[in-house]
């Protein structure tokens, strides 16, 4: 008798822990698209499909043209994702980050976003840059010898 006790207990762990192990499994993962400029701040979140979730930008978050690249301001944005994800049940986010085209390095907005929302509790799996860069472009006006003045 004591022992079947002993058995039916370790089978009740067994069963808990089966189910914490299922509990952490459930992760889900969405993509995180930053497009910030030296005037602006654009954040677009998706599932890994591509579907849109929620798109948020500098201009939601503040009155004044010249705060819309603020580092405070994209953390505000940052806020408002993270409520969106929690409500989507996203637990962490493949980053997008993208400049202007041409432009060497991002607005000042991406690393206090990238913050906040690590302090929010959300997974970062990666961080990539996808600035486009120009290879060429048209042919420049003028003929061969250039403008004559």
């Amino acid at each position: 008798m004591n022992e079947t006790i002993q058995n039916e207990t370790k089978q009740e762990i067994l069963e808990e822990k089966i189910e914490k192990s299922k509990k952490t499994k459930e992760e889900k993962i969405g993509i995180l698209h930053i497009y910030t400029t030296f005037n602006n701040t654009i954040m677009n979140l998706s599932d890994i499909s591509g579907r849109t979730i929620a798109k948020f930008s500098g201009g939601q978050s503040t009155k004044q043209d010249r705060l819309k690249a603020n580092p405070t301001v994209a953390m505000f944005i940052a806020q408002k994702i993270a409520e969106e994800a929690r409500d989507n049940g996203i637990t962490g986010f493949y980053v997008k980050v993208r400049a202007e085209t041409g432009q060497g390095n991002p607005g000042p907005g991406v690393h206090a976003a990238i913050k906040s929302l690590t302090r929010a509790g959300f997974k970062i799996v990666s961080i990539m840059e996808v600035t486009r860069m120009p290879r060429g472009g048209p042919k420049k006006p003028h003929g061969r010898r250039g403008r004559r003045v």
